[in-house]
Parts: C-alpha cells; sequence; structure tokens
C-alpha cells in the first residue's frame, strides 16, 4: 500500500509515516487532511510557490513536472532539483513510496 514519509526542516518537528494514505489526491491534500501544515496560499492551484517540497524518494510514482509548475518553483525559496509544488503532485501509484521533506515554513507571514 502506499506510504509516504514525511520530514521536516524545522526544528523541533518529528518526521512522521503515513501508511495507506488515499490514491489520487495530491500531496498538499493528504499532508492537510493527516493535519500536516503546509502552506498553501493560493488555495493549490499552481499560482504560488508556498507548498514547496523536497521531494527524495518517489518521484517515479509523481507526474511529470510541468513548465507552470517549475515557473513557480523558481520562486520558491531555496529551490533544489529535487522541488516540487505539493499541490502538483498526484499520488496515483498504489504502491507508492514517497519521501518528502518540507522546507522550514517559519519564513512566511502568519507563522
Amino acid at each position: 500500500m502506499a506510504k509516504l514519509k514525511v520530514l521536516f526542516e524545522q526544528k523541533g518537528l518529528e518526521p512522521i509515516t503515513l501508511e495507506n494514505f488515499t490514491i489520487n489526491k495530491s500531496l498538499l491534500e493528504t499532508c492537510l487532511e493527516n493535519n500536516i501544515n503546509l502552506h498553501h496560499n493560493c488555495g493549490g492551484v499552481c499560482a504560488c510557490s508556498t507548498c514547496h517540497v523536497y521531494v527524495y524518494k518517489g518521484s517515479e510514482s509523481l507526474p511529470e513536472i510541468t513548465d507552470r509548475e517549475e515557473d513557480f518553483i523558481d520562486r520558491a525559496v531555496s529551490p533544489t532539483i529535487l522541488s516540487r509544488l505539493s499541490c502538483q503532485c498526484i499520488v496515483e501509484d498504489i504502491d507508492a513510496y514517497i519521501e518528502i521533506k518540507i522546507p522550514d515554513q517559519t519564513q512566511f507571514l502568519g507563522e
């Protein structure tokens, strides 16, 4: 069954592993449904970069990055080759193992 391991850059937050999470949803939706705080100023429609994550494992289980997503990733804080917008990462593979890291979100207003 699908498994998602969530690591955090922010100090004081321990890794979380979600087993058997619902597929055909974005990583953003999965995080929010499991009480994992992940900013999403645009509401998850690929119009900002606040839901930026690093995908360490399982990228083959995610759709390819689009030009639009790549444009917004360029605006994210500290993007790397592993960067994705979690709102655009729909998990469709029931056997997926995905490992992500959520960047420190204290940099955003209201945090």
